[in-house]
């Protein structure tokens, strides 16, 4: 089979303007971004939302092998199959971060027959999104240091600064930094660091925003210091919301593009879940609910991350209400989860996967306790058994769920067909949906909410500095606010290694941070980082473009 950038390249593109036309859009609702790609007018958008509204679907897994498991293939395929159906379609997701493109996984517009297209183009700068993000987040770091430089009239204790700047790369070595060396006139010397974009609080700002007006208020209420005297500095003390805003004038409206099949597709933000919240933007949701009959959304990493993130963070803030949900599990990450080697996981191992099926157990229990139908798709792989297949459908007649193989990488929209059908069957049933916490219990009772009913842990510890921001914190006024618990993907634990099902653990806080113009406090657990690193053989040491604009090794 042809790798996904032949695939995508010799895939045929339909302009813009029809693409656009599949959802009721108008020539004058779209920005064209040269002839594959483009943006929703603000017009558009506050139309779509005063719409009647579709269903909505949330597309999740299990947790993974380092290398995914075709969650965004899924959603792709999905999309494609339920408007093959007959029903309108909108497969809406996150932009791919370059930190990820380069290191372990490749590209990330989806796989094989089910890609996002201009799959080279999404992977790589696009429409400039992630590069507004950096700059808006940078300008701000500029205009903090300039303010203590330029005589601290704020009276700002350096020693206190939380907004490091950002870069989309995976780049360890600006973890920790010292800047301003040298003479005086560069600035008052201090540690500092780098974070990766994904991880700024400006992208969770774009993606919990409703617009713009309420994204410059969200900026403004960014904390990024503290005085001498421990009063908190914001963004607004700094004067600095206007300009950040006027970074983002394009940046917030949401990005238009097609399937492999010429489905209308929108893209848009890229917050990671195992360090930020995990969903695409609020504005490019509620445009899709309103622009067709089924919007399929995901939600990043397994479902105790991304899931768990976007029922407790995303709907309550942009008043979404999903009408299922589908687990997306392979039979590799169920045999990795059994303990299964990576460097094994082509070769068939039937006791390995019956271990690993408590993963995809726990986490379609943890999805109904939210009043949630679910379906389990089984994304086969080409090196999956028929034993391993038929073991696998066997152990889901326990859950009391449709499970359904998902063929889309191979077939397209064909092989969702099944899955479409199911999720269509799922969407005319009542749900009882509700988040797992109130947004009125302490940070405490929310982080162990999440910790006891979604990763299944004994109990909660938590470092002396954690409290301390706690109550800094909730002193503050701001403990009503949801909690996003940066966690690895690996596991249900904070410790990567134990896989499958694990039960008797405790999960350890660390740091806790306020992500005040967010509108979340982050909780930070075991060792993970919000700036990664590469791997030791890079996915971009087997990239190169021809002088023919010929691209291999993206995917």
């Amino acid at each position: 089979m042809k790798s996904d950038v032949e695939i995508a390249l010799s895939s045929k593109l339909a302009p813009m303007n029809e693409v656009a036309e599949k959802i009721h859009l108008t020539p004058d609702d779209i920005n064209h971004y040269g002839k594959k790609m483009a943006k929703i007018s603000q017009e558009a958008v506050n139309q779509a939302k005063e719409n009647k509204k579709g269903h909505l679907i949330l597309v999740t897994a299990i947790n993974p092998t380092p290398a995914g498991e075709g969650k965004t293939t899924t959603n792709i395929g999905l999309s494609m199959a339920l408007n093959k159906l007959g029903y309108s379609s909108i497969s809406t997701l996150r932009q791919p971060s370059l930190g990820p493109v380069f290191g372990v996984k490749g590209g990330a517009a989806g796989g094989g027959y089910s890609q996002v297209l201009p799959m080279e183009d999404i992977n790589l700068h696009f429409t400039g999104d992630f590069h507004a993000i950096t700059s808006a987040n940078n300008l701000i770091c500029a205009m903090l240091d300039n303010h203590i430089h330029q005589g601290n009239e704020l009276k700002i204790n350096p020693k206190t600064i939380t907004l490091k700047r950002v870069l989309d790369m995976n780049d360890r070595v600006l973890r920790q930094i010292t800047v301003a060396h040298g003479p005086s006139k560069n600035g008052v010397m201090r540690e500092d660091g780098f974070d990766i974009t994904v991880a700024s609080e400006i992208m969770a700002i774009l993606c919990l925003s409703r617009n713009l007006s309420d994204f410059n208020d969200r900026v403004s209420r960014m904390i990024v210091a503290r005085t001498y005297d421990n009063e908190p500095v914001y963004v607004s003390d700094l004067k600095a919301e206007g300009a950040v805003t006027l970074l983002m004038k394009d940046a917030i409206l949401p990005n238009l593009v097609q399937t492999t099949e010429q489905t209308p597709a929108i893209i848009h933000g890229g917050p990671f879940a195992n360090i930020a919240h995990g969903c695409n933007s609020i504005i490019a949701t509620q445009t899709s609910l309103g622009l067709c009959d089924y919007t399929v959304t995901e939600a990043g990493f397994g479902a105790d991350l991304g899931a768990e993130k976007f029922l407790d963070i995303a709907c309550p803030v942009g008043d979404l209400k999903p009408s299922a949900v589908v687990i997306v599990a392979t039979i590799r990450a169920l045999k990795y989860n059994g303990g299964q080697q990576v460097s094994d996981l082509s070769a068939e191992d039937i006791e390995s996967l019956k271990k690993g099926y408590k993963n995809l157990e726990r986490h379609v229990g943890n999805i109904q306790g939210y009043g949630l139908p679910v379906v389990v798709a089984i994304n086969r792989f080409p090196t999956d058994t028929e034993k391993e297949i038929e073991t696998l459908r066997e152990l889901c007649k326990a859950l009391g769920v449709d499970v359904v193989l998902s063929e889309v990488w191979a077939k397209g929209s064909e092989g969702g067909l099944d899955l479409a059908k199911a999720v269509v069957d799922l969407c005319e049933k009542e749900n009882t949906y509700k988040p797992l916490y109130d947004y009125s219990d302490s940070i405490t009772e929310k982080i162990e909410k999440v910790a006891k009913n979604i990763y299944h842990a004994s109990d909660v510890e938590y470092s002396k500095e954690a409290l301390d921001e706690i109550q800094n914190i909730e002193t503050l006024g701001a403990g009503n606010l949801p909690v996003c618990i940066a966690k690895t993907q690996m596991s249900f634990s904070d410790d990567p290694t134990k896989l499958g099902a694990p039960e008797n653990f405790s999960i350890y806080v660390r740091e806790i941070k306020l992500s005040n113009g967010a509108g979340f406090v982050v909780v930070k657990t075991g060792d993970i980082m919000t700036m990664p690193g590469l791997p030791k053989v890079p996915a971009a040491e087997k990239m190169e473009i021809k002088e023919d604009g010929t691209i291999t090794g993206l995917f």
